[in-house]
């Protein structure tokens, strides 16, 4: 069985975003919950979480972005965009989320265990260089990727991303560069706007941005064309040194936001066909972070059968 960290802290719970937002703390109680029923819990290696210092937020952040977060915790509560609230605590847990990610990409680099989970809120990959947005206060997967080029000193980072939304942000901090090959697999047209297939970066980066979108109430069929035909030849071909995910569950056919039709066996077959193109091509090292999934079954069975697959790789 695979050595497999996880990233869970109790300090995640303390992102208040009022009881009927659908980013809230029950999220992470019912993975939790599950992970203690499941027995899926048992034998992952626990990594405790760290903040992220200013400098590895500022890598991908704007100080007046990182001001602006840092503020909120003077007030009960700020209103960031029409759907993204940061209260006393959102910084703390925000600087938390990026830096426990942070944590499980150092061990996995340094091969004290072979991939991991970070378990994390706030998400992040809609948050952009100078503003919060979609719930997301941080890009916390734009900041690992950032992280493993700079301290680990990576050439070739790759980012899928199969949430439902789009990762705006994390398709424009990297779209004029080669180092960061961003892939995502979401729903189109649907928020935020971005993701269509014909952007596929800018200079340097030119090629090294593939969107596939997928129109609503695509299910587990859909998905694994997408991933046979686009998704897998693309990372074999750029050969990542490094593997990072951005792991939404709102793809999920209970989810109330998504509208799509993925089973738990679905995310299943996801997870199995990304550690394999980890193992085929960046000796299997991989580190997934939780972004969007808004029903808590479906949130926790999917989550349930990734961590299922990471365990049980040979």
């Amino acid at each position: 069985m695979s050595k497999v960290g996880i990233v869970h802290d109790p300090r995640y719970l303390l992102h208040e975003t009022g009881a009927m937002h659908p980013e809230r703390p029950d999220r992470l109680r019912a993975i939790e919950k599950m992970l203690e029923t499941s027995g899926v819990g048992a034998e992952l290696k626990e990594i405790p979480a760290r903040p992220a210092t200013e400098a590895e937020i500022l890598a991908v952040h704007s100080r007046e972005h990182l001001a602006e977060i840092a503020r909120s915790a003077e007030a009960p509560g700020v209103c960031l965009d029409a759907d993204t609230f940061a209260g006393p605590h959102s910084y703390e847990a925000a600087l938390l989320a990026a830096g426990g990610l942070l944590e499980a990409v150092d061990r996995v680099a340094d091969r004290e265990i072979d991939s991991a989970f970070a378990l994390l809120r706030p998400p992040g990959h809609h948050a952009e260089r100078d503003y919060a947005m979609g719930f997301c206060l941080f890009n916390n997967i734009a900041v690992a990727a950032e992280y493993l080029i700079r301290k680990h000193h990576y050439q070739k980072v790759a980012v899928m991303d199969f949430d439902v939304h789009h990762g705006n942000a994390t398709q424009h901090m990297f779209y004029d560069r080669a180092d960061v090959f961003y892939v995502s697999t979401h729903r189109y047209p649907f928020y935020p706007g971005t993701g269509a297939a014909e952007e596929r970066g800018h200079s340097a980066g030119a090629g090294y941005n593939l969107n596939i979108p997928l129109a609503a109430g695509s299910g587990d069929e859909i998905y694994r064309q997408a991933f046979m035909q686009q998704v897998i030849p693309a990372l074999r071909e750029y050969r990542p040194d490094f593997l990072l995910v951005s792991a939404g569950f709102d793809a999920h056919r209970r989810d109330p936001l998504g509208g799509m039709a993925l089973s738990d066996t679905g995310f299943r077959y996801i997870a199995e066909q990304l550690e394999a193109i980890a193992a085929e091509c960046c000796g299997g090292k991989s580190v997934y972070t939780l972004e969007g999934g808004y029903d808590l079954e479906g949130l926790s069975g999917g989550v349930r059968e990734v961590l299922n697959v990471l365990q049980q790789r040979s």
